[in-house]
């Protein structure tokens, strides 16, 4: 179903990238669509501690993906959408795990966002990341379904612990694994500026970055916004090293109307 609103292409520069990091195996994927006046930018980020977490996020982000082409466009309910397709990717990764031990089941953490217009929309699970970047700082992040963000939150520890916190991997929920469908949060809408960027990362890029160095990304100049992100990423496999992990990131800088 449509809005009725013409479809125009939207003013944007989008860029994206998945390095391998320190790891034997890239279990990341991430993928930008883009058709009709509406963008969509996801993450999957495959959790390495169970079984075959390349395939648990090749198979969501193709149900994904698949989602998103089948619908018309410009969507009708973008929140309805990606509570709906990220319940899909859950359902695709949740059918991988039959038959295994509940401990070793393919799991992920993914982010997902839809522009459309002036605004932005996203759902996240875990602690694959979404920022909204406005004039060289961070405005609006997402929260990580973690142990650690629940530790800060509860100022028991403070954002610069938690990077070196020995909890610091541990998600308090994923996709796959059980059949219920877990935990996700919904961001409502979001008014764009012209300039802003949003960047969805896996944990692996913003793990080894701070603040400022992400907020850089929204300063950097027009038509360049693929090598400022190639160069956040190098940034941080460089900072991690010698145990960087899968380092991806999708980003998008809305241009105006």
């Amino acid at each position: 179903m449509t809005t009725g609103v013409p479809e125009r292409p939207l003013q944007i520069e989008h860029a994206d990238l998945s390095l391998i990091g320190h790891r034997e195996e890239n279990q990341d994927r991430v993928a930008i669509a883009d058709a009709d006046g509406t963008v969509m930018l996801a993450v999957v980020d495959g959790m390495g501690g169970h079984a075959d977490g390349a395939r648990a996020a090749e198979v969501a982000m193709r149900a994904m993906l698949s989602e998103f082409w089948e619908m018309s466009r410009p969507l009708f309910d973008p929140e309805g959408f990606l509570h709906l397709t990220v319940g899909r990717a859950h359902e695709a990764v949740v059918a991988l795990g039959q038959g295994l031990p509940p401990e070793i089941r393919p799991r992920a953490t993914c982010a997902l966002c839809l522009v459309q217009g002036s605004s932005a929309y996203w759902a996240h699970v875990g602690d694959s990341r979404i920022y909204q970047l406005r004039h060289g700082k961070v405005f609006q992040r997402t929260r990580d379904h973690s142990h650690v963000e629940l530790l800060v939150r509860a100022g028991r520890i403070t954002e610069h612990q938690a990077q070196g916190h020995p909890m610091r991997n541990y998600v308090e929920c994923c996709i796959g694994g059980d059949p219920a469908l877990p935990e996700m949060t919904l961001s409502g809408r979001r008014a764009l500026v012209p300039g802003d960027v949003l960047m969805l990362c896996s944990d692996g890029l913003w793990s080894g970055l701070g603040d400022q160095q992400v907020a850089s990304l929204s300063t950097s100049p027009r038509d360049h916004l693929r090598e400022a992100l190639v160069t956040l990423g190098e940034q941080a496999v460089s900072n991690s090293a010698p145990y960087a992990d899968n380092t991806s990131a999708a980003a998008v800088r809305w241009l105006g109307p």
